[in-house]
């Protein structure tokens, strides 16, 4: 099993690469890697209330529910980690990558690495 430190780490790491994909124009996996940072926050949070290796998922809201946290996220964090749930999957599969690479432009990018910005540290506060 691997320490809820190691995710933190990892979380952070993957939201600087978020941000590196930003200033090459690499917007679809901004999209990616803000999932994986979330993903790995709430995966942190996990082991340390559980002590235990996480449940080998990618949905966010699954995850906040598992760590019962669904019941005290503000609305509108909430409704961004619902916006970046399917991020994950849709970069993965070519069809819905075209659709995204038109979807996520400059403006878009840069607010999802806003909001998770904001929500990684909103999760951060919760340990």
């Amino acid at each position: 099993m691997t320490t809820s430190s190691y995710w933190f780490k990892i979380a952070e790491y993957d939201l600087e690469t978020a941000e590196a994909m930003y200033k090459t124009k690499r917007y679809l996996y901004v999209g990616f890697m803000c999932h994986q940072c979330i993903e790995k926050m709430l995966k942190g949070i996990y082991v340390a209330i559980n002590n235990e290796a996480p449940p080998r998922i990618h949905n966010l809201a699954r995850l906040l529910e598992i760590i019962e946290l669904d019941k005290n996220i503000p609305e509108d964090l909430l409704d961004f980690l619902l916006t970046l749930n399917p991020l994950n999957i849709a970069t993965r599969y070519p069809d819905y990558k075209f659709e995204l690479i038109n979807e996520i432009d400059h403006d878009y990018a840069a607010e999802l690495i806003s909001e998770t910005r904001r929500l990684f540290e909103w999760l951060k506060a919760k340990l």
